[in-house]
Formats: structure tokens, sequence, C-alpha cells
């Protein structure tokens, strides 16, 4: 006869993944019925810049719409930032502990530089130009995550994705930020007339010297 030998099963998370994928889309879904008539023009922001111009009051920038959809931002550069690693440097893409140490530490450097903004444009006297400019760099940034959440589903699931695919999409997603700052210089140019020089300082201080030495730090790892 044989011995018959029980043993427990562990009932987990099989794909964590999946499960943050769900949510995210659902978030986009609930908030698209919620604002119906935002999001559609929020749609449109590639062809049209109705949305910028009716939502650039800074008040904006601490609404729902703005921070549901700034949520499924970070996840999805989250994400993109994982994939990457797993590309370039085999990092594993299915560690959900990595993702979450990602998406920390992505959201604690987003809030901290936020907070830092709004005292540095206080203290040079440019604090209506960075709201708006932030309101301008979350609505563009946010409607790069939205469209990065299926391109992320695909290449996770998708193991034979090009070397050449991800760095189109790192090129997209460095031209958009670029063509960002471009615009705002463009739009809130009155703003910044006799203020230049603190502008040059906000600007090296906040949108260059931050990235550059997150860029050093990761080489130099």
């Amino acid at each position: 006869m044989f011995d018959t030998v029980l043993q427990p099963r562990i009932i987990g998370i099989q794909d964590w993944a999946t499960i943050v994928f769900v949510a995210m889309f659902g978030i986009i879904v609930v908030v698209k019925s919620v604002f119906e008539s935002r999001f559609q023009d929020f749609l449109n922001l590639i062809i049209s810049d109705k949305y910028t111009k009716i939502y650039r009051d800074a008040s904006y920038l601490m609404s729902g719409f703005t921070i549901f959809l700034f949520v499924v931002q970070l996840i999805s550069f989250s994400f993109f930032i994982q994939l990457t690693l797993h590309k370039f440097y085999q990092l594993p893409k299915n560690d959900w502990i990595l993702f979450i140490q990602i998406n920390t530490f992505i959201s604690v450097f987003v809030l901290s530089k936020f907070l830092i903004d709004k005292i540095i444009a206080t203290s040079f006297d440019i604090e209506e130009f960075a709201d708006q400019f932030n309101l301008q760099k979350v609505t563009y940034r946010t409607y790069i995550g939205i469209l990065l959440l299926p391109v992320n589903a695909i290449l996770f699931y998708n193991p034979n994705a090009s070397d050449f695919l991800f760095y189109c999409i790192i090129a997209i997603i460095i031209a958009t930020n670029l063509l960002t700052y471009i615009i705002s210089l463009k739009n809130y140019q009155n703003l910044l007339i006799g203020k230049l020089f603190y502008f040059i300082l906000y600007l090296c201080a906040l949108e260059i010297a931050p990235y550059y030495f997150i860029y050093d730090w990761f080489v130099r790892r």
C-alpha cells in the first residue's frame, strides 16, 4: 500500500501584474464615467489644445480627475521602468517586490520634488508660473502614462519584444517632456518677463539637477 502524504496548499496571488493592470484600467473607466466631458477633451490632447486652455487653472492640479489619473501614471511608468531593467539588465519582471520598490521610489521622488518646487517657487516669486507649469507637466505625462499602460501589458506578456521598441518608447517619452517645456515657455512667457534669472535657477534646481543625480547614481550602481 502507498502512504498518502498531505502537504499544505499555499494559495496566494498567482499573477499580481494582471491584477494591477485590471485595477488601473478600472480606474480609467471610473474616471471616464465620472468626468465624461473632461475625459473626452483630455483624450483629444494630442490633436487639440482645448483641454490645456480650459483646465489651466492651478486648482485643477488637486482635483479628483488629476489625482486618480496621476496614480495610473505612476503605476504605468513603474511598470515600464521594471520592464526596461528586465530587458537591458536582466532583472526579474515578475518580481512584485521590485515593482513596489520602483513605484515607491518614483512616488517619493515626485512628491518630494513637488513640495520643494512649491518652496523654491514661492522664494523666487514665480509661484503662479510654477503651479501652471506643474499642471501642464502632469497633464502631458499622465497622457503618456495612459497610452503606455496597454503597451506595458503587451510588453509584459510578450518576452520577444525588440530592443528597438524600447528605444522608441524612451525617445518618445523624452521628446514629449522636452515639448512640454517648450510649450510652457511659449504659453507663460508673459509671466516670466523680469524673472528670467529666477526661472533659470528654478529649472536648474528642479528640472535638471534631480534627474542628473539619479542618472549618475544609477550608472555608478
